[in-house]
């Protein structure tokens, strides 16, 4: 939309160009204006061919985790997926983060006991519970970010031995493909998980968790339970490397 105002203004001015300004300058004007809204409509096609791949890369993927022959797409799942791999803001995903769990069967609540917490999510029948840090981040996860400093405050304020767990969504403006060939936390960071025993899981792989809970071939509470009982990992894909970090072999 944005997109398509912008070369309707240079329209308007290079036609604005040619009838009003000095003749010198009526064959210039125009001709950058129309340089212009070729540069414009290259890019709007651009955007628009990676919106649709986009498309394309959600509705496969939900098709194979739901195990459906069917085209058909459930609004919800979509908006979902699409909220957790491409995040808009951060509420959003706070918000996508609390659907996932609670489709997982876990008890999550959004833990008014707590000040510096997104999110509580325990494992039914057991003790196992988590604080969860719901973040964004375009690149790495760096030392600096609020959200680092919060989940040290929550560490402070907790009361019934909940671990801390960060859900980051990591390099958001990389295709997926891309995101498995760069690191995901800087090496403080990973210092940062070890020293203070809390644990992170990038959005991607929650996805992928989701997905195989989704369809039986996980058990998502024995895996969930791995995580509280391993302190300071970063719980990324098979296949990935991270050279700030402690990796654990886990399913997805």
């Amino acid at each position: 939309m944005a997109l398509s105002l912008l070369q309707l203004l240079l329209a308007v001015f290079a036609i604005y160009s040619a009838l009003e300004l000095s003749e010198n300058l009526r064959l210039v004007i125009p001709l950058i204006c129309l340089v212009g809204m070729l540069a414009v409509s290259r890019i709007d096609k651009r955007r628009s061919e990676d919106e649709k791949a986009r498309k394309v890369f959600l509705q496969s993927e939900i098709d194979k985790a739901s195990k459906k022959e069917s085209t058909a797409i459930k609004d919800q799942d979509y908006f979902m997926v699409e909220s957790l791999l491409w995040p808009k803001n951060e509420l959003l995903l706070i918000d996508t983060v609390h659907s996932i769990f609670k489709d997982l069967g876990f008890q999550i609540s959004t833990g008014v006991d707590y000040q510096f917490v997104d999110r509580i999510v325990r494992i039914p029948q057991t003790q196992t519970a988590f604080g969860l840090q719901v973040l964004m981040s375009e690149g790495e996860l760096e030392g600096n970010h609020p959200k680092i400093s919060r989940a040290l405050q929550f560490e402070k304020e907790k009361k019934k031995n909940e671990k801390c767990l960060i859900i980051a969504s990591t390099h958001t403006r990389l295709p997926l493909s891309e995101r498995s060939k760069v690191n995901h936390i800087s090496k403080e960071v990973g210092n940062f998980l070890n020293r203070h025993d809390m644990s992170l899981i990038t959005t991607h792989h929650l996805y992928e968790l989701w997905k195989k809970a989704k369809v039986g071939e996980i058990n998502i509470f024995g895996f969930f339970e791995n995580v509280y009982s391993h302190s300071g990992e970063s719980f990324l894909l098979k296949g990935r490397t991270d050279s700030h970090s402690s990796l654990f072999d886990l399913p997805a």
